[in-house]
């Protein structure tokens, strides 16, 4: 019998958790197999070895695993195989196959210009898109968002998209902001490159209201999960043999 382990990264964030949880139950819906759990490389409840060992518990004969994750780096290239890796030794019998994450896509970069109309309205040529990344010392990352920046500035007109990280890379979300700031005829629409809500999107999302009430024209979308592409593409992943 099929299983489908999904893996998030797991937060801090009581909302995060929350509307993980919820995504999840969406995708499972729209899926027939019987076995479907979902667990978290860490910080958040059931971890990974919790997962897989219900799986095996509810009979699962094949398990397909999804990262919820939308780049390659550090937690794909090597955190979850080292998680999954004992497990897949415990049980030899249970042929184990690993999705990749979701990559630069075209529709993902089309739902999130969707996401900045939503939020933003037209964008319009004076306006500056600054997108925020977790982070990672993974080298793919950066060309990666590359690709990222320069497609949603494409789709949307915007002359001036830039990049910063959160942790682990350069530039950070303090001096991006400053820099995409300095010299802006129109808004700075700040683009957070994330699925879910978490503690650094909450602390994005306190420097933007601070912003605006200095009387800055500024202003933050929402996760990538509010958009029913991210829902189609683990749904595609999952099914894909």
């Amino acid at each position: 019998m099929k299983a489908i382990l999904y893996i998030g990264h797991g937060t801090r964030s009581k909302k995060g958790a929350v509307e993980i949880r919820a995504f999840i139950e969406r995708v499972k819906a729209r899926i027939d197999v019987p076995i479907q759990e979902l667990s978290f490389l860490e910080l958040t409840e059931p971890l990974i070895e919790e997962g897989f060992e219900s799986c095996v518990e509810r009979g699962a004969t094949e398990i397909d695993v999804v990262p919820l994750f939308l780049l390659a780096a550090g937690h794909i290239k090597r955190d979850i195989p080292e998680a999954l890796s004992p497990l897949i030794a415990k049980y030899p019998t249970i042929p184990v196959k690993i999705k990749n994450p979701f990559g630069v896509q075209e529709v993902i970069l089309n739902g999130v210009c969707e996401l900045i109309r939503d939020t933003a309205g037209d964008v319009l040529p004076e306006d500056r898109l600054l997108i925020v990344g977790v982070g990672s010392s993974d080298p793919d990352v950066h060309v990666n968002f590359g690709r990222i920046s320069s497609g949603i500035g494409e789709r949307l007109g915007a002359e001036k998209v830039s990049v910063c990280y959160f942790a682990a890379t350069e530039p950070r979300v303090s001096e991006g902001l400053v820099t995409i700031s300095e010299g802006a005829a129109g808004r700075v629409i700040v683009v957070p490159y994330m699925l879910f809500s978490g503690l650094l999107l909450a602390e994005l999302n306190k420097t933007v209201r601070s912003r605006q009430k200095e009387g800055q024209r500024i202003l933050c979308t929402v996760p990538l999960s509010n958009h029913r592409v991210i829902e189609d593409i683990v749904i595609e992943r999952a099914m894909d043999e």
